[in-house]
């Protein structure tokens, strides 16, 4: 009887490894078959990530403020009423490269799906340090960001004010590298960066990253 169960037991094992495998072959071909953008949409719905939508309460309009001088070296500008996370406070827009993408404060798989990311320990425009954002290289999304020149602007559009920034370098970094993607409040940097190569299909190591100010 003892053996029976063993036999039964290790038989389940090996079916339900068969079909592990079946289903890693059949993403595998959906991938090549689809195309990169179409098979990602496909496994954000396999994974069904979705955001509790207690997260994106309402706040008060941000808004910025200038901070007294007596309490710092130097004066500074600070955002009040910052933007839940999950909330959609800005919009970017790259003329050269056609794009216009909403910027949501955060920077979770399930946002990332909708448009650009916003690096929660980075500050915001117009704070005068640097704003780190992301975002998938779909087409759709951030893939034509290696198309950008030097000297090409970047506009920013948010709930308390619109900001512009120039483009003066672009470089493919290691996902290690996060001294190249520097949180600093010395001077207002925009870093934007999207996963390398552009074609690349599952998970990559690299990234480009464009630079403004």
């Amino acid at each position: 009887m003892e053996n029976k169960t063993i036999k039964k037991q290790l038989k389940a094992t090996i079916e339900w490894l068969i079909v592990a495998f079946l289903i890693v072959i059949i993403i595998s071909m959906l991938a090549i078959k689809l195309g990169k953008e179409k098979f990602l949409k496909a496994t954000d719905l396999i994974r069904m990530i979705t955001m509790d939508d207690t997260q994106i309460a309402e706040r008060p309009a941000p808004e910025l403020k200038t901070m007294d001088k007596k309490y710092f070296d130097n004066e500074i500008t600070v955002l009040t009423n910052c933007p839940a996370y999950g909330k959609h406070y800005a919009t970017l827009k790259i003329p050269s490269i056609a794009t216009e993408l909403p910027i949501y404060y955060g920077k979770s798989l399930d946002l990332l799906k909708n448009g650009v990311g916003h690096d929660e320990e980075s500050y915001f425009p117009g704070e005068g340090g640097s704003i780190i954002l992301m975002g998938h290289n779909y087409n759709r999304l951030l893939g034509k960001l290696p198309d950008v020149n030097i000297g090409d602007l970047i506009e920013i559009t948010t709930d308390y004010g619109n900001f512009e920034y120039t483009i003066y370098d672009s470089q493919i970094v290691k996902e290690t590298e996060v001294h190249k993607v520097p949180i600093q409040e010395e001077s207002e940097i925009l870093m934007i960066y999207t996963c390398w190569p552009i074609n690349n299909v599952g998970y990559a190591t690299e990234r480009y990253v464009i630079y403004a100010k």
